[in-house]
């Protein structure tokens, strides 16, 4: 019998950080409730008590997935609340900061929002979301008070939209598509604060 091996086996092969992103692409794939330890462990090549001294349960896994999407999100509404100037330019800066966020954490936001509240990971989450699209309303209205928002537009479907529009980069950004987080802010940006139609030619003198 190889004692070496035999000494090795069961020893963790992942970091944490490595580990998470392993088991974070297995629940987005399959869905965390028809994701086991044991298909973990199979993807990862390493033993079920390799994870466990990582983590105690699959929902601490899904706790700390969670948390990773949803700390880029309250960094970015700390930074937006935190600025000088117009709720419009608050807002904007919001909406940048987000897109960053969902293309530097991609797989851990696509989790995020298929979450249903099914476990209490999921419902701390969906009370720490609820918080966010709070801000986004409150920024709207303000915005709208202050005359930057088009007076036909209910602000809070504004807020929906401007932000269903971000969280759709989950169904179709690719990292490696040509389009970097600047590049996509920008778009995401000119269509949701200036609008897709373009503006008319200036009449020649």
């Amino acid at each position: 019998m190889n004692t070496d091996r035999a000494t090795r086996r069961g020893r963790p092969g992942y970091d944490l950080p490595s580990l998470l992103a392993v088991a974070v692409a297995v629940f987005n794939e399959r869905g965390y409730e028809a994701t086991s330890m044991e298909d973990l462990s199979r993807r990862l090549g390493i033993t079920k008590s390799a994870i466990y001294h990582h983590v105690a349960s699959k929902d601490e896994l899904l706790r700390l997935a969670l948390d990773r999407a949803l700390s880029g999100l309250a960094e970015a509404a700390e930074e937006a609340a935190a600025l000088d100037g117009r709720a419009i330019d608050r807002l904007e800066h919001l909406v940048r900061r987000s897109v960053h966020v969902l293309v530097e954490r991609l797989p851990f936001v696509t989790l995020l929002l298929r979450v249903r509240g099914n476990t209490a990971a999921e419902r701390r989450a969906l009370d720490r979301r609820r918080e966010f699209d709070h801000l986004v309303g409150d920024l709207v209205r303000q915005a709208a008070a202050d005359g930057d928002v088009r007076p036909d537009v209910d602000p809070a479907a504004a807020g929906r939209l401007v932000f269903g529009m971000v969280n759709s980069l989950t169904e179709w950004y690719r990292p490696r598509g040509g389009l970097d987080a600047a590049a996509v802010a920008d778009a995401v940006c000119a269509v949701a604060f200036d609008g897709l139609r373009g503006r008319a030619a200036a009449p020649p003198p």
